[in-house]
């Protein structure tokens, strides 16, 4: 059994805290929150608390925390066992705890509204030496089944990758929300396209995939398009047209 520390209590940690607290071959010691009340909820189930000098030790101290708190917070644990942060974007050097280092970084967009799936979620894991790595990925086998040595390089090239195919498309879908909301147009029409782009992916090249007006340089459709839409609109969609032109 794998004996586990959660510090935080935002998304990520939420859905981790849940899932270790179901899974029998792990051991949720204690969970830690600024605010002690935002975790009240847990304790019946396991230890909390507010103070980090109280965090008791672990075979893995888990910072489910923002980037900008992981080098503050770190750096005030004084116990022996590794420590891992969850972020995609932040180096492993980034923690400062004076013992063992790790990434325990699940790649998802978390919301505590909807319920996750590890076992879909790829986990990436990267340690100071192979038996943290093998630790690591221990833990991630026992709620999730894509697992890979990545790291801090790869991840934060993978992170910035993660924000185009998730962040950047979901606003095209708020641009063609916005659009479709001006034309009296219910935006679920989209949905089968939508889902039918995604599900390509899984088989075909992205570059492959493409379709539309930019790919078969359809000037007089892409004419009529800028003529719709808003300044803003027209720039982002010059943009990326230029863009899949150029791909």
């Amino acid at each position: 059994m794998i004996s586990v520390v959660v510090i935080g209590n935002g998304n990520v940690a939420h859905h981790l805290t849940k899932t270790f607290i179901k899974n029998e071959h792990i051991k949720l010691l204690q969970v830690y929150a600024r605010t002690i009340k935002n975790i009240k909820y847990l304790q019946n189930t396991t230890s909390i608390t507010d103070d980090l000098s109280l965090i008791t030790e672990a075979d893995i101290c888990i910072l489910a925390v923002s980037d900008g708190a992981i080098s503050e917070i770190s750096s005030q644990l004084n116990i022996k066992g590794l420590v891992v942060h969850t972020s995609g974007s932040v180096a492993m050097n980034s923690l400062k705890n004076k013992g063992r280092k790790g990434v325990f970084y699940p790649l998802q967009s978390f919301s505590k509204e909807k319920e996750v799936t590890f076992k879909e979620i790829p986990f990436c894991l990267e340690a100071e030496n192979e038996n943290d790595l093998q630790l690591l990925e221990r833990l991630a086998a026992t709620i999730g089944e894509k697992i890979y040595r990545i790291n801090s390089q790869q991840r934060s090239k993978l992170h910035a990758a993660a924000v185009f195919v998730n962040n950047f498309t979901n606003h095209m879908y708020k641009i063609g929300n916005d659009i479709c909301n001006e034309y009296h147009v219910p935006f679920e029409v989209l949905y089968p396209l939508i889902k039918e782009t995604a599900e390509k992916m899984e088989y075909m090249e992205p570059k492959e995939a493409q379709t539309g007006p930019a790919k078969r340089n359809d000037i007089e459709t892409m004419k009529r398009h800028l003529h719709l839409l808003t300044k803003e609109q027209q720039e982002i969609y010059k943009t990326i047209t230029k863009s899949i032109q150029n791909g």
